[in-house]
């Protein structure tokens, strides 16, 4: 699939998938109109919607087909729909083609190359060269924020770039194309000075990384050379951002993007956009840039099933990480649990491949690092404002699996006190490997005489494993509705064992008296003595051995149960009772074993947030 503006003039505009443009008066479309910006507006293509987010930057208003977009303001334009760069002058229209071949015209690689200019800086001396996919490089491989858009901007002193601030009277912003023009001007000026100075410093600073002694232990993030270039990393469902700059260090300051680093322009708890984002708190880049300066190795970890979901491209979801680290101007280290499985927090995935992949050797001092997220178990109205119930307690138990302090953003970046907070009720390291597995203790798991033995508990509460384990190796049928398909076949299954003298274990939830009488009936029907083993789980410990179970799939053959079924069973669920028919109720604890160290490792951390 191909799409591209077109322009009245005939100029072709391709546009990448998911990847940023900035169009304005320029060479790309032919437009010489003083009026027009030349970074009139952002686009960026969805290539599944078949259509084009546009943005409005510059000063005099844009128009996609009839609706003005006013500075700062967002619109889609569909297939044949009409952008109006500026006013209602200077059309280009939208083509979506079917026709790629799979591979990537001259003309995308220029618009390619005009992107890498938007986030990199306007040099047009770039010597670098990488593969024709991907953008050319320039100081962005030393600095992750554009020089031309960093002379607005107050910089960091410690990064120790000079402060260059401009301000726009109302005339201007409002009134007329030739104060932009000068602005404009001024600005490839500054913009080339700018590039020069951190080239100079990008050097000097290689230079001295390349010559300095071994690091004091203050220090230890200096041991280890800086990243030279950005790049991204998929490794099974996590994909990994690592900024030009980043080094290793045994101190991590982690932190989570989303209500922690960022929140939505618009208010609303998701964004309605891909740049409905602004920085949560004016203290967090500053506080940030001093962690690096005290030797600190930044890293967000961010889970974001979204992309797993279909609801969220992955290269959007790139490109919102590379501009937040623009805004924010600095290396750091993004990790994106991008689906389910070992790398989503609170498991320890991201963490672990960070420790033991990517902090180029540097062991971590867990007493020097921290972790700061939102999620945080906190209650509603766990401070003044009316303020809402966390939504997980997600973060907190990810600090507590990886054993660091824990903050909020509120506490961390502002000061706070701490908030009250509540824990899960399941806590997967407490479990005993050595507890009782049943009570009464005085009964008998198995019986001599032919009986039936009906389970009642919760889906990944252990019901298979145990009678596999305890009660089928003496000879008793397996009855299981996810094998025969439906409780009349169970029904029937049952029958014919007992017509062969042979004992049967109903291996299904069973939630309520209605499902169980089924099989206390057919236990009546052939004298037989019918029991009932009830397996204790709570419905947290049942969903966290379904998260251990997906996370290590050889501990179990069978497939993830939807949250769905877990709530259904808890709705239904009356407890067995020796009224309906059973000689005997047992108690089946849930006792976990493990086949070796690393699979009780798995099974130890938090895994629901």
């Amino acid at each position: 699939m191909s799409c591209t503006l077109v322009g009245a003039s005939g100029a072709r505009v391709p546009l990448l998938d998911g990847r940023a443009v900035l169009l304005g008066r320029g060479p790309d479309t032919g437009v010489t109109d003083k009026a027009c910006s030349r970074h009139q507006v952002k686009v960026v293509a969805c290539y599944p919607d078949q259509d084009v987010v546009v943005t409005q930057l510059g000063a005099n208003p844009s128009f996609l087909d009839g609706e003005k977009l006013g500075r700062g303001q967002s619109g889609k334009l569909t297939h044949g729909g009409v952008l109006y760069l500026v006013n209602h002058n200077h059309p280009f229209k939208l083509h979506y083609s079917l026709s790629n071949n799979g591979t990537t015209s001259g003309a995308a690689q220029k618009v390619l190359k005009a992107t890498d200019k938007t986030k990199g800086g306007r040099n047009g001396k770039e010597k670098e060269t990488q593969s024709k996919l991907a953008p050319k490089r320039s100081i962005k491989d030393f600095f992750p924020t554009s020089p031309i858009k960093s002379y607005k901007r107050q910089l960091s002193p410690e990064r120790g770039h000079p402060e260059v601030k401009r301000q726009r009277t109302d005339e201007e912003v409002s009134g007329g194309w030739m104060k932009e023009e000068e602005e404009e001007d001024e600005e490839e000026r500054l913009a080339e000075e700018k590039l020069k100075q951190l080239q100079e410093l990008a050097e000097k600073s290689m230079t001295e990384m390349s010559n300095s002694p071994h690091p004091s232990s203050s220090s230890s993030s200096s041991s280890s050379k800086a990243s030279l270039k950005s790049s991204w990393q998929q490794i099974g469902n996590l994909m990994l951002y690592t900024a030009a700059g980043v080094k290793g260090s045994d101190k991590i300051a982690g932190f989570d993007i989303d209500g922690c680093i960022i929140t939505t322009k618009s208010g609303r708890v998701f964004p309605t956009s891909p740049d409905d984002w602004r920085i949560l708190f004016p203290e967090i880049q500053p506080r940030l840039a001093t962690l690096l300066k005290r030797g600190y190795k930044v890293v967000f970890f961010t889970n974001q099933m979204g992309i797993a979901r279909g609801k969220l491209r992955p290269e959007a979801f790139k490109s919102k990480a590379e501009d937040i680290l623009a805004k924010l101007q600095m290396p750091v280290q993004v990790f994106v649990a991008s689906g389910p499985g070992i790398y989503r927090k609170p498991v320890l995935g991201m963490w672990n491949h960070l420790c033991e992949k990517v902090n180029d050797g540097v062991t971590v001092d867990k007493t020097e690092s921290f972790y700061v997220g939102d999620a945080a178990g906190r209650p509603e109205n766990w401070a003044p404002g009316k303020k809402k119930k966390d939504f997980s307690c997600s973060d907190r138990l990810f600090a507590l699996n990886m054993g660091l302090k824990f903050h909020t953003p509120e506490e961390y970046f502002l000061g706070w006190k701490s908030a009250p907070y509540s824990l899960p009720d399941f806590d997967p390291r407490k479990l005993d490997s050595a507890a009782r597995l049943y009570d009464p203790p005085s009964a008998s798991l198995t019986s001599s005489r032919t009986e039936v033995i009906v389970a009642v508990g919760f889906p990944a509460s252990g019901k298979s494993t145990f009678f596999h384990t305890h009660i089928i190796p003496q000879g008793y049928t397996y009855v299981n509705r996810d094998t025969l398909g439906s409780w009349q076949s169970c029904v029937s299954a049952c029958e014919r064992s007992l017509k062969e003298g042979r004992s049967v274990a109903v291996d299904n939830t069973n939630p309520d008296p209605e499902s169980r009488k089924r099989y206390v009936d057919v236990a009546k029907a052939a004298g037989v003595s019918c029991r009932c083993f009830h397996f204790s789980a709570s419905l947290e410990q049942a969903k966290h051995n379904n998260k251990f179970r997906e996370m290590a799939p050889s501990e179990s053959k069978h497939a993830k149960v939807n949250d769905m079924i877990f709530h259904s069973y808890k709705k239904h669920f009356v407890a067995p009772a020796l009224s309906e028919g059973f000689a005997e109720i047992l108690q089946i604890h849930f006792v976990p074993k493990f086949k070796d160290s690393q699979s009780e490792t798995l099974f130890r951390q938090f895994s629901e947030g």
